[in-house]
């Protein structure tokens, strides 16, 4: 049995934060891979500034470089037409490969919001819930929100290095001509300045 981490968002653009998140999961969880899945469409929010959702995967796949040994990028949502609705996603990962152990990767805010999911029942059935939190903030706030799901008692928690950068700020900064070195992989300002992104 292998034991994957999910970690889903719009990566618009993937940035170190997210890469640390990951990390951190596999280290904490002890997992064997995670997978980076960038959102095709969001059903619950309009993205502001999008590429596209095929630049927002090539730059996942160009973020994670050198460590596709154990992270590597899953362009199912993508691929998928509609709504890219997280319980989708797990079931189409648990039938390629029903021996694997799932884990979703949530931030604090997205666990919050969990009840209000499409099924969200089906996704704790489907995957254990991780929820990556900065030194504990809120964890009681989120028990106390998620405690009528069921499967909610099996939610981990894991503590993640705070680094304050966003995918917003990022993109603002491209736009104003600021710099974006040490703030994303090498690979993803290259690609960013190659393909005129952001601007």
């Amino acid at each position: 049995m292998t034991a994957v981490g999910i970690l889903g968002g719009t990566f618009n653009p993937p940035h170190l934060a997210h890469l640390v998140c990951a990390c951190e999961a596999r280290w904490q969880l002890e997992l064997d891979r995670v997978l980076l899945v960038p959102t095709g469409l969001p059903p619950h929010k309009q993205m502001e500034y999008e590429p596209g959702a095929r630049h927002r995967l090539e730059m996942c796949r160009r973020a994670i470089g050198g460590h596709g040994d154990w992270l590597a990028v899953s362009p199912l949502e993508v691929e998928r037409d509609g709504p890219s609705y997280t319980v989708d996603t797990l079931r189409e990962i648990h039938a390629s490969r029903p021996g694997d152990e799932l884990t979703f990767i949530v931030g604090g805010d997205m666990a919050w919001s969990l009840p209000s999911w499409h099924e969200p029942e089906a996704i704790l059935g489907l995957a254990s819930m991780a929820v990556a939190e900065r030194a504990g903030a809120r964890r009681e706030e989120v028990r106390e929100r998620l405690a009528a799901l069921p499967g909610s008692e099996q939610i981990r928690y894991i503590d993640v290095p705070r680094l304050d950068i966003s995918s917003s700020a990022l993109r603002r900064r491209v736009r104003e001509g600021h710099p974006i070195d040490f703030l994303v992989a090498d690979a993803v300002v290259d690609y960013i300045e190659q393909e005129g992104l952001y601007r």
